[in-house]
């Protein structure tokens, strides 16, 4: 009889938590029995509250999503904050995996972790190669040192820990907080305001900034893939083709399409814009999976559009 795998879920109940608990209750398999953590279950910026949630729950197996998270905006006010408090959230769950003897650790990135200075298309092999754009060193420097722990408990300790590097994910669940929220869930929250006051829609900066956006669907089946079948420490970028690289502008515009929105768009070109590009290669993951197809970007736009306008009431904002 094969043995059951208990797979730990930190910010499960977040926007890829919520998509990956899809990907496992369609697939569902006898074999593994998942557990999705919110921020309410542990303070995973503590040591002993850690402790006693992996005592609680003994994981076999730990898909590491909590973090301290923010958008531009925020990251430039807090850069200490998102630092220090991402370091202990990673080290406590990466040591307590380590502790209990957990088989697999599978914790996710992003590319603002790749210098700023920088060749493109870029890939797995360049992370630390240079600093990362000022505007979120703090959270990009706690998400490298991931990467650099990952290696140090498979030297030391022979650890089967790795990491994902997605590029910017959208979906339902998303947070859609005008201030904090990432680009494409706060550009969702105001075309629906905009459309609902009957006012212009007005998008922070030029609409230049290049960006590659992966539904948080299709970012979870490749992640439980990754759980399963991935044997590297070296972290796989999980990415749409680099041609599927769109404007800020052009994803605004496939928000106002699918939110049928007939008003006026205005760009307030005195917002920073951020990093310009950050275009990632995904050969790594194509060498694995050739085949695998994405959700096509107006289909998933219009899915992630009715969630949050059917949910408006209940969603993050």
């Amino acid at each position: 009889m094969t043995e059951q795998k208990v797979i730990l879920v930190t910010g499960g109940t977040g926007l890829v938590g919520r998509a990956i608990e899809r990907v496992a209750l369609e697939e569902e398999r006898a074999d593994e029995k998942w557990i999705f953590l919110s921020s309410k279950d542990a303070d995973l910026s503590d040591l002993a509250s850690t402790k006693a949630l992996f005592a609680k729950y003994k994981p076999t197996h730990v898909i590491h999503l909590a973090a301290m998270v923010g958008g531009l905006f925020r990251n430039l006010k807090y850069n200490l904050d998102f630092f220090r408090k991402n370091m202990a959230i990673n080290d406590n769950i990466l040591s307590c995996s380590h502790t209990i003897g957990v088989k697999k650790v599978v914790s996710c990135l992003s590319t603002c972790i790749f210098p700023d200075k920088t060749t493109y298309p870029i890939d797995e092999t360049m992370i630390h190669n240079g600093a990362p754009h000022d505007s979120n060193f703090g959270y990009s420097y706690a998400k490298r040192m991931i990467d650099v722990m990952n290696k140090g408990y498979n030297t030391q300790h022979g650890c089967n820990f790795t990491a994902v590097i997605p590029t910017n994910v959208f979906g339902p669940y998303d947070n859609y907080n005008l201030e904090d929220g990432h680009v494409l869930p706060g550009l969702i929250h105001k075309v629906y305001n905009a459309k609902r006051d009957g006012s212009p829609l007005v998008i922070w900066g030029t609409g230049k900034p290049l960006r590659q956006f992966i539904y948080s669907y299709d970012l979870a089946r490749l992640m439980v893939w990754v759980l399963r079948e991935y044997k590297e420490t070296e972290p796989i970028i999980l990415s749409v083709n680099e041609e599927a690289e769109l404007s800020i502008k052009d994803a605004a515009m496939t928000v106002v399409e699918a939110m049928d929105f007939k008003g006026q768009v205005v760009f307030d070109t005195e917002r920073a814009d951020g990093q310009y590009k950050k275009t990632a290669g995904n050969a790594k993951l194509r060498r694995y999976l050739p085949d695998f197809k994405f959700t096509p970007m107006k289909q998933a736009m219009k899915e992630s559009c009715d969630w949050f306008v059917k949910n408006y009431e209940t969603a993050r904002k």
